[in-house]
């Protein structure tokens, strides 16, 4: 099962870890075929919003939301279940200074009943 694990945190918390250990843990889990991909993001004032509402394209530099914490990072992981993907998670060098929200990957399904993702 694949799970989606976002990682939250302060920005300068999570600045001021070493990309040596987030690249070492990430390495780790590749070399176990767990991680099917991983990103860091850039800082949050890179970040663009776009909106469509009404047909008209509405667009805000920085994030949606007002928020201390940001959007860091992801891993797409394989887990066995939930219980497997949270242990997962727990092990992520950011989780000890910010959060990992984990969410299983939805498959799309059309009306002719394919089903793919995106």
């Amino acid at each position: 099962m694949k799970f989606l694990c976002l990682v939250y945190g302060e920005e300068k918390q999570i600045g001021a870890m070493t990309d040596d250990e987030c690249m070492a843990y990430d390495q780790s889990l590749r070399n176990t075929g767990r991680c099917l991909a991983s990103e860091a993001l850039q800082p949050v004032h890179t970040a663009t919003t776009v909106r469509v509402r009404n047909g008209k394209v509405s667009i805000r530099d920085g994030p949606f939301a007002e928020t201390k914490e940001c959007l860091a990072g992801f891993y797409l992981i394989d887990a066995a279940d939930l219980n497997d993907a949270i242990q997962v998670a727990s092990q992520m060098p950011p989780a000890h200074v910010g959060s990992i929200e984990v969410r299983p990957v939805r498959e799309l399904t059309s009306t002719s009943g394919e089903r793919r993702r995106l």
